[in-house]
C-alpha cells in the first residue's frame, strides 16, 4: 500500500470533503465566476497598486495598452493552465500536491503558503486602518513604522476583527462580500471620475474634458507622466505588462485557483476571470492612480506615502471611509482564512479556528507597520516566484507525463514517502529564479516564467529518472476503483443532504433588487457623471462634487441594506424544497 498522499483503501466517510474531487451538483456556471473574480480582485490593493504605478514613473500609455496585454495573458493563465489540471482532476493544489509529491513537500509549500497569505492579510489590515485612523483625527503613518500609538490600537482593533470572522464566521462574510462587487466597480470609477476636472483644471486651466485627447493630454502631465517620484525616467511598456501578468502568478501558474476553478463545470469558464483583471486590474488600477495623483498633489506629500483612507475620503467623501475598509477587510479575511487552512495542515491535530487564531495574532502584529502595505507590488511578484515552480511540478504530472510515457501519481503507486523528485525541484528552481534575480539580468516581474519553466524540466528528468516511467498496473486499477467509490459516495451524499432550491420570483425581492440597483449603483454612476462633464468652472466643480459626497453616502448605505436583505431572501429560498421533492427521512 502507498504511504504517500492519499490513501486510496480508506473510508470515504471519514475523509474531509475537501479531500475529494468536487461532485457534479455543487460545481457552477459561468455567472458564478464572473462574480467571484470581480469580487476578489476589485479590493483595497488596488487603491496600493494603482499609487505605485504612478510613482514608478509609468507613462499613460504604457498603463493603457500594457495593462490590457498584461491582463489579457493572465486571463489566457487561468485558461490555459489553472481551469484544465482543476477541472481535470476537481481538486485543489493542497489535496492534488498531497497525492503527487507526498508529506514533506506538502508541509513545505504549506508553510510558505502561511507566510504568504498572512502578509497579504496584514497589508489588507494596515489598508483598512488608514481610513478609520481618519476618523479620530490621528496623523498619517509616513514612516515604514507606526509613529503613533493610537494607530496601532486601530491596527489591533480591526485586526482582531478580521481575525474572529475568519476563524469563525468566514462563510457569511464571503457571501456578503460577493454582494459588494458591484458597488466597488461603481465607487472605483466614479472616484477617478470626480477628480478629473480637478487634475484638468491644474493642466489646462478648465475644468471640462472635449475630447479623449484630453484624457491623455492631463492624464499623461500629472498623474502617469513617465518620471517617478525620484524625478528621473519610470518604468515602461514591457514592465507594466510584466507586473499585470505577474500580479496573480501564484493563482494561474502556481495553481492556487485550482481551489476555486475545481468548481467550474467547464475549462471555458476561466474566462470569467476577466471580471477580475479587466475592471479590478486595468480600470480600478488607472482610476486609483488618478484618485492617489490628486490627493498628494493636495496634501502636498509623495504619492508613496499617502494613506488609501485619505486618497478614498478626498474621492468619495464618507463612502471613501467604507470602500477602504470593506475592500480591506473581505481581502484580509480570505487571505487569513487561507493561511489559517494551509497552518492546519502543518498542525492537523489543532482545530482550524484555534490555528487561524494564532495565525492571526502574528497579521495583527504586522499590520501595525505601514511598510508591509507599501510592499504589496514586489510580495506579489515574488509571492509567486516561490509558488510557481511548485505549479510547475503539478503541471508537468498532470499534463506532460501522459505525453512523455510517463506514469501519473508514480510515486504514491511506488510507495514512496516523499517524492524527492518533486522537493529537489522545487529547491532547484528557487535558487535559479533569485539568482536571476541577483545578477539583474531582466525585469523581476517576468522572473516566473524562466523559473517555471526550469521546475518543469528538472521534475521531468528527475522523476523519470526515480521511477515515473514505470507502470504500476495493480496500483492503477486500485485508483479506478476508488474513483468508482468516489462517484457513488458523492451520488449517496446528494440524495441524502443536497436539495435544489426554488427560484425566488417575488415582488419584494424584485423590488429589492431595483432599489439597490437604482439607488445604490445608479445614482452614484449619475452623479459622478454630473462632475466630470457638467462643471464648467471651479465652483460649479464644488457644488456637483459636494452633492456627489452627501448623497452618495445616503446610496451605500441604502445599498448594503437592501443587498444584505435580498441575500437572505435569495438563501431563505434556497433551502426550501421545491414541491413533491421527498424529504431526506423518506430519500434512499
Amino acid at each position: 500500500m502507498a504511504t504517500s498522499g492519499f490513501d486510496p483503501q480508506q473510508s470515504l466517510d471519514s475523509v474531509d470533503d475537501e479531500q475529494l474531487p468536487v461532485p457534479p451538483h455543487k460545481q457552477h456556471g459561468a455567472k458564478h465566476f464572473l462574480g467571484l473574480y470581480a469580487a476578489e480582485h476589485v479590493a483595497a490593493t488596488e487603491f496600493v497598486i494603482g499609487a505605485t504605478f504612478v510613482g514608478l514613473g509609468a507613462g499613460i500609455w504604457d498603463i493603457l495598452v500594457g495593462l490590457v496585454i498584461g491582463n489579457t495573458l493572465a486571463i489566457l493563465s487561468f485558461t490555459l493552465i489553472t481551469a484544465p489540471i482543476a477541472v481535470g482532476t476537481r481538486l485543489s493544489l493542497f489535496a492534488y500536491l498531497e497525492r503527487i509529491a507526498g508529506n514533506v513537500m506538502a508541509k513545505l509549500y504549506n508553510g510558505a503558503n502561511v507566510v504568504i497569505f498572512a502578509a497579504i492579510s496584514a497589508a489588507m489590515i494596515t489598508v483598512s486602518a488608514t481610513a478609520v485612523r481618519v476618523l479620530f483625527d490621528v496623523p498619517p503613518q509616513v514612516a515604514p513604522y507606526p509613529t503613533d500609538m493610537a494607530f496601532v490600537i486601530i491596527a489591533f482593533a480591526v485586526g482582531a476583527i478580521v481575525v474572529l470572522v475568519a476563524a469563525f464566521g468566514f462563510n457569511a462574510l464571503s457571501e456578503f462580500a460577493g454582494i459588494c462587487a458591484p458597488w466597488l466597480m461603481v465607487m472605483f470609477t466614479a472616484g477617478g471620475m470626480v477628480l478629473i476636472p480637478a487634475l484638468s483644471e491644474s493642466v489646462t486651466g478648465f475644468t471640462t474634458l472635449t475630447s479623449f485627447s484630453d484624457f491623455i493630454a492631463i492624464a499623461s502631465a500629472s498623474v502617469f507622466t513617465g518620471i517617478n517620484a525620484e524625478g528621473e525616467p519610470g518604468i515602461g511598456l514591457w514592465e507594466v505588462i510584466g507586473f499585470a501578468w505577474a500580479a496573480n502568478t501564484f493563482a494561474h501558474f502556481g495553481l492556487i485557483d485550482m481551489a476555486l476553478l475545481r468548481y467550474a463545470r467547464k475549462k471555458r469558464y476561466a474566462l470569467a476571470t476577466s471580471t477580475g483583471m479587466m475592471f479590478g486590474h486595468y480600470v480600478a488600477w488607472i482610476s486609483a492612480g488618478l484618485m492617489g495623483a490628486a490627493t498628494a498633489a493636495t496634501m502636498k506629500l509623495s504619492i508613496l506615502v499617502v494613506d488609501p483612507g485619505d486618497v478614498a475620503f478626498y474621492a468619495l467623501g464618507m463612502s471613501g471611509f467604507v470602500i477602504v475598509i470593506v475592500a480591506g477587510w473581505t481581502t484580509a479575511n480570505s487571505n487569513l482564512y487561507r493561511a489559517g487552512l494551509a497552518a492546519q495542515a502543518l498542525m492537523p491535530e489543532v482545530k482550524r479556528w484555534k490555528v487561524t487564531m494564532l495565525v492571526g495574532l502574528g497579521v495583527m502584529g504586522a499590520s501595525c507597520f505601514p511598510f508591509v502595505y507599501r510592499s504589496m507590488l514586489p510580495l506579489l511578484t515574488y509571492a509567486g516566484l516561490i509558488l510557481v515552480p511548485v505549479g510547475g511540478i503539478a503541471f508537468a504530472e498532470y499534463q506532460l507525463f501522459p505525453r512523455l510515457g510517463m506514469t501519473r501519481y508514480w510515486a504514491n503507486f511506488k510507495g514512496l514517502a516523499d517524492n524527492r523528485p518533486a522537493i529537489a525541484s522545487w529547491g532547484i528552481s528557487l535558487i535559479f529564479g533569485f539568482g536571476l534575480n541577483v545578477l539583474d539580468v531582466m525585469p523581476f516581474y517576468y522572473l516566473f516564467l524562466p523559473t517555471w519553466f526550469v521546475s518543469i524540466l528538472v521534475y521531468v528528468v528527475l522523476a523519470r529518472r526515480a521511477g515515473a516511467c514505470e507502470t504500476y498496473p495493480e496500483k492503477e486499477k486500485e485508483q479506478q476503483a476508488f474513483h468508482e467509490r468516489v462517484v457513488e459516495h458523492h451520488r449517496r451524499k446528494a440524495a441524502e443532504k443536497y436539495r435544489e432550491g426554488v427560484e425566488d420570483k417575488t415582488l419584494l425581492s424584485k423590488g429589492i433588487k431595483v432599489m439597490w440597483g437604482i439607488v445604490g449603483l445608479g445614482v452614484p454612476a449619475v452623479l459622478a457623471w454630473r462632475v466630470m462633464f457638467e462643471s464648467p468652472d471651479l465652483y460649479q466643480y464644488y457644488v456637483n462634487r459636494e452633492l456627489f459626497y452627501d448623497i452618495t453616502i445616503w446610496c451605500t448605505i441604502i445599498y448594503f441594506a437592501f443587498a444584505y436583505w435580498g441575500l437572505q431572501r435569495s438563501k431563505q429560498f434556497k433551502r426550501r424544497e421545491p414541491e413533491g421533492t421527498p424529504s431526506q427521512a423518506s430519500t434512499g
